[in-house]
């Protein structure tokens, strides 16, 4: 389990190695001497609608446009895009985050974008006949998941630990990446002993039956924001006022969708999509609820990063000492940060606390 993951943290050593020589790339396209850019290259995704998408369609980005170049599944290589500027900006997993700075990479989180809270959360699921039924019966199994080294691994990992599953059983438990389209239907073919799924693939999923829930990433560490979007620090510097209505922009949309009827926010979602021409389906957004972000705005908090250093640092990914918070992330740019008070992330310690009952979950 660990191998795999270690493996992935070398690729991400290696792009970052590359993103401080060539990370200021976008920085020196956007200044060139003319003032600060007013596009934003990013990567969206097939058949949803990202925040960023949504800001700009709701004219809360004022004169800053989107430049889509293409769309990702992986928030790691997102970031990784970002970092080695392909990208202006990129989102994925705290935990990946942290790992990508720990490299070395000149990034910095901005502002949070999707997390879990009752209506959005990803879940571990095995066949309703399985004989899964707690942690311990993972070991020896197939896990199946997007990708590894990020929120589905941090969660399995996180939900093994508390249960008092020892690293060298943990090592036991072989996840897997599994396209999400093809991760229920490998489950009910056996190839893989539990699924992760989230969103439209959980519920039609449960639609369909058969399969039962072993647990969840808000049961496991109830609600909290979970990934951010990053941009590199050269970029950041060269362009303050252009971060800023992006970041706030985008800080305003999560209060809209908020306060917006659900209804309205999916119609105006499939609205987007079906307008933009990417020949997608928008069928999916009618299961849209929530996108899980815990803070007002968006708004980071140290505990939101703190959790995955402990986590990385435990695995023996990153050294004690070799991330600093306070270099991370900053809520400079967010227009609705300030006073957001504190965060309903959970502590650092929690990932180690002892065995709870949480057996009853863009990357």
């Amino acid at each position: 389990m660990h191998t795999t993951s270690r493996r992935q943290f070398l690729v991400i050593a290696g792009l970052a190695t590359a993103a401080v020589s060539c990370g200021t790339a976008s920085a020196e396209r956007s200044a060139g001497g003319k003032g600060e850019t007013k596009k934003l290259r990013y990567q969206g995704s097939v058949g949803a609608v990202t925040l960023p998408e949504l800001a700009q369609d709701l004219g809360y980005l004022g004169d800053v446009k989107l430049d889509w170049v293409g769309n990702t599944i992986s928030g790691p290589q997102d970031i990784q895009s970002a970092a080695t500027g392909q990208t202006d900006f990129g989102g994925a997993f705290n935990g990946a985050v942290v790992k990508l700075a720990a490299a070395g990479s000149p990034i910095k989180a901005v502002i949070g974008y999707y997390g879990a809270d009752k209506d959005a959360y990803s879940g571990f699921y095995v066949l309703q006949d399985s004989s899964v039924h707690g942690p311990r019966d993972l070991i020896g199994k197939k896990v199946g998941m997007n990708t590894l080294g990020a929120h589905s691994e941090a969660m399995l990992d996180i939900y093994l630990q508390r249960h008092g599953v020892s690293g060298k059983e943990i090592a036991k438990v072989e996840p897997l990446v599994v396209p999400p389209v093809n991760t229920e239907q490998s489950l009910r073919k056996k190839q893989i002993q539990v699924a992760v799924l989230g969103g439209i693939l959980r519920d039609k999923a449960l639609a369909s039956g058969g399969i039962r829930r072993l647990f969840t990433d808000y049961e496991l560490l109830g609600a909290f924001t979970a990934g951010t979007y990053v941009m590199t620090e050269k970029f950041i510097e060269r362009n303050p006022t252009t971060v800023k209505t992006f970041v706030t922009g985008v800080a305003k949309a999560i209060e809209w969708s908020r306060r917006t009827p659900r209804e309205e926010v999916v119609a105006r979602m499939t609205d987007i999509v079906n307008k933009r021409g990417r020949n997608e389906d928008a069928k999916a957004l009618q299961f849209w609820k929530s996108f899980g972000v815990a803070d007002t705005g968006g708004r980071i908090s140290d505990k939101e990063f703190s959790l995955w250093i402990d986590w990385l640092e435990k695995r023996g990914e990153i050294k004690k000492g070799q991330v600093k918070l306070s270099e991370i992330y900053t809520n400079e740019f967010n227009g609705l940060a300030s006073g957001g008070g504190s965060s309903s992330a959970p502590s650092a310690s929690a990932a180690s606390s002892s065995p709870s009952s949480a057996s009853s979950g863009n990357g």
